[in-house]
């Protein structure tokens, strides 16, 4: 069997359980901020032209991932959640940048979408999901 991860054994965990953490504790944080609509999001959606209804949705879905990614099993639930961040991260970054604000601005989308990258490709073999050849 292959593996996927060229970094294997206690490195490779410790670099999951750091980028995952520091994920978990930007997702959420962000996704209460959202919910509750402050923090200065209902400005920011309203810059680059979003219904402010928007937070409420992303932000109950990034609690959510977190859940999903944090709890053991569910392999795809987590990959579900992984392809979230993904959308949220790389659309949050992509709205930034055409709305024409400054590259400082999607730092931290570009930041989170990192460690989302990160985090899905360095997860242990139990959170992955099974791939099945015939």
């Amino acid at each position: 069997m292959e593996k996927r991860n060229t970094v294997q054994g206690h490195t490779g965990k410790v670099i999951y359980w750091v980028v995952t953490i520091f994920l978990s504790f930007g997702m959420l944080a962000g996704g209460v901020q959202q919910l509750l609509q402050i923090g200065g999001y209902v400005e920011i959606v309203n810059q680059l032209g979003y219904p402010t209804y928007m937070l409420s949705i992303l932000g109950a879905w990034k609690i959510l991932g977190v859940i999903a990614i944090l709890i053991p099993g569910f392999p795809l639930i987590k990959e579900w959640a992984y392809a979230g961040f993904f959308f949220a991260m790389s659309g949050a970054a992509a709205s930034h940048l055409t709305a024409g604000q400054p590259f400082t601005e999607a730092i931290p989308s570009l930041i989170l979408l990192t460690v989302t990258i990160l985090s899905w490709y360095f997860r242990p073999e139990n959170r992955k999901l099974k791939i099945v050849t015939v």
